[in-house]
């Protein structure tokens, strides 16, 4: 392999993974109503079709951390296959996600709901830095699992610590404090 393959090579893994790490972000972002990690998933100029909302990703942070704030009670994302597609400075990459989210209903009864679907974006890196530039969710599965029964102590029980949809109380900020992170 010639130096010039290798190092061709080396940029488009470290571009891939540079993607990885943003879609991660931003599944911690919405799951522990982290709008810091969110907004630095997308540019500020990016668009989102993301269920009920269509319009600007700042929109939809806007919407989302707002939502969740009033009646969001627990939220994990999980994300697996991962298509990633470079042409230059642009990408085409498409993530297979399942969520589990626990909300309120308008009458503030919990309710719990799976889906699982796919991200659908065009990520633009610019200088450095790969981030998303326009996205539609597009749901392939939806599953209403109805009201949890029993309290949070009842359900996790000596399972502790307990996740937590606000970071101030998710154990991985501490250790990210802990870091000087």
């Amino acid at each position: 392999m010639s130096t010039e393959d290798f190092t061709r090579q080396l940029g488009e893994l470290m571009d891939r993974e540079a993607i990885r790490e943003c879609m991660f972000r931003y599944c911690r972002g919405i799951d522990r109503q982290d709008e810091e990690a969110l907004r630095s998933a997308y540019w500020p100029d990016a668009t989102d079709r993301h269920g009920p909302y269509q319009g600007s990703a700042t929109g939809f942070i806007d919407w989302a951390v707002k939502k969740l704030a009033a009646d969001g009670e627990r939220s994990v994302h999980s994300i697996s296959n991962m298509s990633i597609t470079l042409a230059g400075a642009q990408a085409a990459v498409e993530t297979y996600f399942m969520a589990l989210q626990r909300d309120r209903d308008p009458e503030g009864v919990s309710r719990e709901v799976f889906l699982a679907g796919r991200y659908v974006d065009r990520f633009e890196k610019r200088g450095n830095e790969w981030r998303i530039a326009a996205r539609t969710v597009v749901y392939d599965w939806l599953r209403h699992m109805g009201t949890p029964e029993g309290t949070e102590a009842e359900r996790f029980g000596i399972r502790m610590p307990v996740g937590s949809l606000k970071r101030s109380d998710d154990p991985f900020y501490a250790l990210l404090a802990s870091l000087g992170s």
